[in-house]
């Protein structure tokens, strides 16, 4: 399938990676949007939209980037938190009294809550029942003293958010997303997809054996993260409808690549956070090793950080950022659960286009 989309004349080097990554994919396909100096230079998409490869990957084809969906969701509670409705620093049993753990909005914003596994066997449907999830949730001990320690919460962060959301609000976190976010900036990001939303989606394919390996030589907190509930790591789960159509606000966000970049440029441009709010959540929460991924890491409130700006990646290769030395939005999607090596090879062509170093 060819590469299809717009690129600037200065980008065109963006457009030989990017085809040459799509080509190489033998599953479903990819995009990359980027947005410099106050427009969109790049805006690719290429290869098959279903695992059959019948159907081509459009425009406004949607998908799963797991993780990267995390900042989403941690928006919605930032912009509560903006409004004076929710304050960072509450028990969250202010909001939710049912959750007695002692630990605040800041701490679960910044993966230092200790909500991270389930220790109880979880059945698949707590994917779909959001109020089993989250008691589930309350009756865990957290893993660490919050505050003490950090770790990403793999498949619980959008329900330790969205539960806030919920109690404060009224809407769910993907209601909240669509009428306060997505639909007024026009961003092409759902969490809980609808019925006239689903011929857009992409198939997620790739999960190889070298995938499943590397998944299993984690750290054991990893393992149990990302296994209780099962399933998350099936493509006959996470391609179904009833997947597709829930709200799991940690990882199932559909969108585009354009969508996904659009976040970080709507936050640049000021129309969603105070700056005051935007620099606390792009600011150093917490540093040091993550207990759950085993490397080293710097968080902010819902955003991975580092030195050159801030953004989150997910299982299988997606990625969303902001850099702040490139004044740039990047978003990449990928329906081939594999590594991140793709993205950083495109954001790199992107990078070399500026004259930045390479990532």
């Amino acid at each position: 399938m060819p590469v299809e989309g717009t690129v600037d004349p200065r980008f065109a080097g963006v457009r030989e990676v990017f085809a040459e990554v799509v080509a190489g994919q033998t599953g479903t396909g990819a995009a990359v949007a980027v947005w410099h100096a106050g427009e969109w230079v790049v805006d690719l998409w290429g290869g098959y939209a279903d695992a059959a490869r019948t159907r081509p990957w459009r425009r406004d084809s949607v998908v799963m980037p797991y993780s990267t969906t995390k900042p989403f969701a941690a928006l919605c509670a930032l912009m509560l938190a903006d409004r004076g409705r929710i304050e960072l620093d509450e028990p969250l049993s202010t909001y939710w009294p049912e959750m007695t753990a002692p630990t605040t909005m800041r701490h679960v914003l910044a993966h230092r809550s200790g909500h991270v596994v389930l220790d109880r066997e979880a059945p698949q449907e707590a994917f779909y029942d959001w109020d089993l999830m989250c008691r589930l949730l309350t009756e865990q001990q957290p893993a660490w003293e919050p505050g003490t320690e950090q770790g990403e919460s793999a498949l619980f962060y959008g329900h330790l958010v969205g539960e806030v959301v919920r109690r404060v609000d009224g809407r769910t976190l993907g209601q909240f997303l669509r009428d306060e976010v997505c639909g007024p900036l026009g961003l092409e990001f759902y969490v809980g997809l609808r019925d006239g939303e689903l011929d857009r989606v992409v198939d997620l394919t790739g999960f190889d054996a070298d995938f499943r390996r590397r998944c299993e030589e984690g750290p054991e907190l990893l393992i149990r993260a990302l296994n209780n509930p099962p399933g998350a790591l099936e493509p006959a789960v996470v391609n179904s409808r009833q997947w597709r159509t829930a709200e799991i606000p940690a990882v199932n966000g559909h969108g585009t690549a354009r969508g996904v970049a659009g976040l970080y440029v709507a936050l640049q441009d000021g129309r969603l956070l105070s700056d005051r709010v935007l620099h606390e959540a792009t600011s150093v929460a917490g540093s040091g090793r993550d207990l759950v991924m085993g490397d080293e890491r710097e968080w902010g409130l819902g955003f991975g950080l580092d030195a050159d700006g801030y953004g989150m990646g997910g299982v299988g290769g997606s990625f969303g950022w902001w850099s702040r030395a490139g004044g740039y939005a990047i978003g990449f999607v990928t329906g081939v659960i594999a590594d991140h090596d793709r993205g950083d090879r495109v954001e790199n062509a992107v990078r070399a286009c500026l004259g930045l170093p390479a990532i």
